[in-house]
């Protein structure tokens, strides 16, 4: 077998098509939450907290020096702040959409397991043995 069919012998199975709609898709439900959280919740707690940005925060270790043209080096903590913030508001609007879809999709109905003809056969024995004792 040649490298190219076995190639297209394992990009046509099932479980990797599954995989590439699954990260396409995923993909785009990533947009959808990040806008959701960027133009919509965001917003409110910005002004709740009164506009405070944790980005401009640093710890300076070494100055800019104009002199000798040398940029600052400096520990961007605010940054982290920031991503782990907004990674838990993300996390957090994601558990909902996910409970909220769950509640919409339908139930599947609880049906008793089909039990075989001998199992059966052999309750009612059971059964009309202990009526009859």
């Amino acid at each position: 077998m040649s490298m190219l069919e076995e190639f297209k012998k394992f990009a046509m199975r099932g479980n990797v098509i599954d995989l590439a709609v699954g990260v396409v898709i995923g993909g785009a439900f990533g947009k959808i939450v990040s806008s959701l959280v960027d133009n919509v919740i965001m917003p409110p707690i910005g002004l709740a907290t009164g506009g405070v940005d944790f980005s401009r925060l640093k710890w300076v270790l070494k100055p800019a020096d104009p002199a000798t043209k040398t940029a600052e080096v400096a520990i961007q903590y605010g940054a982290f702040i920031n991503t782990v913030i907004t990674f838990l508001i993300i996390a957090f609007v994601i558990f909902l959409l996910v409970k909220a879809i769950n509640r919409l999709a339908p139930k599947p109905e609880d049906k008793p397991a089909v039990q075989p003809p001998d199992v059966v056969l052999l309750t009612e024995i059971r059964d009309l043995l202990k009526n009859k004792a």
